[in-house]
């Protein structure tokens, strides 16, 4: 009696919350362990029976209710036995059909993760097998609609944005972007675009766009309006490496000159016409885009404006190439990740002006078409389009530039090397220079601009260029990397401006 009396007043005291806590974490490790013991025997089973022959009947996709029959059907069918050259082996079934499952979160349509099952159909069916096997992909779709708002700051601008994105529009993967900002300096943006993959293939795809924004160029006294829209094809290869094919047509407009607007401002203020088309073809090899610790990147752009039938108010041949490479340093004594990286980055570029459709003559480049260098995402320690060619106290850019660095970073003290907060060291520097060829009543010779190229590439490699030396912290958010700089310019030419102190910089591209 007295042990009954003692059962009941365990059961109906107060559990301690320490002795609760052990509980749970006891029961957590034992259906872990449970698990693992599941997945360790069907690893085995697979791989004893992995050279097993069998057939795929049929590919259920379960809970993809706003998702088109047809567009599924081009990713799953081609996996069915009947439409198979051979036969599977049990670990070829599974590869494939997990590749598929993959092709299918790469639309980003259902939630993570996609539960697999393995069956065998009813016997009971006349077309079944020994052989067949039946897959089921249980899913679950996205909310269709997404909205966010929120506030940026950086590279010396602050703005509020915000974005709606609707996705599988019509139940093929389709997505419709709206996007709307203002800041400081961009007074307004606008974008709407519309992509769709092509037969139901997440590494090729379409968009159809357009834009409009009003940005205020205080380093060249003006404000740039632009509308227009823009179509693009997109697509990576087997290898990694990725495309894009694009269309773009633009009104430009160049107005709100300030009363100290230089001559070459002024000269370019009013309404042009850019019709272009261009290429896109990046390579990256970097374990993290922000902040690489091993790989390259190579990456070229090319446009061509207002040549034969693309017509325009401009026709220029522009074409650029970046790279980056990341290595890993060593220290003695620790094995392991250090967390030290030495990093070198490269980008050089070309504006070489042509004709326009039917005439023999190129004009010169548009100050809303040329290159600008300098700043805290690109150049360190000198100010926003400081280097380059200057017309009183305007920025006007550029039709030919190169630009290096070189970086070594190294995780703080008592942090791990995994952290994506760093110490940096730095030097890097750049030209950036006008094409001089001689324009005749605004017009320039084919040949003079041939041979003002050639001697203003050359001019690139003319005495050292222009150059800064620093240290600063860099973190790198999952959205963008931010740098906190001590820069000081060590060369600087006439004109330029550089920036001796802080530096605050935010993006996803630093050189």
């Amino acid at each position: 009696m007295d042990e009954d009396v003692d059962v009941f007043e365990r059961l109906s005291s107060p559990v301690k919350p320490e002795e609760l806590k052990a509980r749970e974490q006891a029961l957590n490790e034992r259906i872990h362990a449970q698990q693992q013991k599941a997945q360790q025997r069907l690893a085995e089973l697979i791989d004893s029976n992995s050279t097993l022959p069998v057939t795929l009947s049929s590919i259920n996709v379960v809970g993809a209710r706003r998702t088109r029959k047809d567009f599924l059907a081009r990713i799953f069918n081609p996996l069915l036995s009947a439409n198979h050259d051979r036969p599977y082996t049990l670990a070829e079934a599974l590869r494939e059909v997990a590749y598929s499952a993959n092709q299918l979160h790469k639309f980003d349509i259902f939630h993570q993760p996609m539960s697999l099952y393995i069956d065998k159909p009813d016997p009971t069916l006349a077309s079944s097998t020994p052989t067949d096997l039946v897959v089921n992909l249980s899913v679950r779709e996205k909310s269709r609609l997404l909205l966010k708002t929120g506030t940026d700051l950086g590279n010396t601008e602050g703005s509020a944005y915000g974005n709606l994105l609707w996705r599988n529009v019509f139940g093929g993967a389709e997505s419709l972007n709206v996007n709307a900002s203002t800041g400081t300096r961009t007074r307004s943006a606008y974008s709407v675009g519309f992509e769709t993959p092509i037969l139901s293939n997440p590494d090729l795809r379409w968009e159809l766009g357009g834009f409009s924004s009003a940005t205020q160029k205080t380093w060249a006294s003006h404000e740039e309006v632009l509308k227009g829209g823009e179509t693009k094809i997109r697509w990576a290869t087997k290898g990694g490496d990725k495309h894009e094919i694009g269309y773009s047509g633009t009104w430009r407009q160049v107005t709100g000159l300030s009363a100290t607007a230089s001559p070459t401002v002024r000269s370019d203020a009013g309404d042009s016409v850019k019709s272009s088309i261009s290429h896109t073809w990046t390579s990256d090899g970097r374990d993290n885009a922000l902040l690489p610790s091993r790989g390259v990147l190579l990456k070229t752009f090319s446009e061509l404006a207002g040549w034969g039938p693309l017509k325009g108010d401009v026709a220029f041949w522009k074409s650029e190439v970046e790279t980056q490479a990341a290595v890993p340093i060593p220290f003695p004594g620790v094995k392991g990740k250090t967390g030290i990286t030495f990093t070198t980055g490269f980008r050089a570029g070309m504006l070489y002006p042509m004709a326009l459709g039917g005439k023999t003559q190129a004009e010169p480049s548009h100050i809303n078409d040329r290159f600008l260098l300098g700043g805290p995402t690109d150049v360190r320690g000198f100010r926003i389009s400081g280097l380059g060619p200057r017309d009183g106290q305007d920025s006007v850019g550029g039709d030919v530039y190169a630009a290096g660095s070189a970086n070594l970073l190294f995780p703080l003290p008592r942090v791990s090397p995994d952290s994506p907060l760093r110490l940096q060291a730095f030097v890097n520097g750049g030209r950036l220079l006008a094409l001089d060829a001689p324009a005749k009543e605004g017009k320039l010779d084919g040949e003079a601009v041939q041979k003002s190229a050639s001697s203003t590439v050359a001019e690139l490699a003319n005495g050292l260029p222009s150059m800064s030396a620093g240290v600063g912290l860099v973190y790198a958010h999952p959205v963008a990397r931010f740098e906190l700089n001590f820069s000081l310019p060590l060369v600087i030419r006439q004109g330029e401006e550089g920036r001796k102190g802080l530096q605050f910089g935010v993006g996803i591209n630093f050189l």
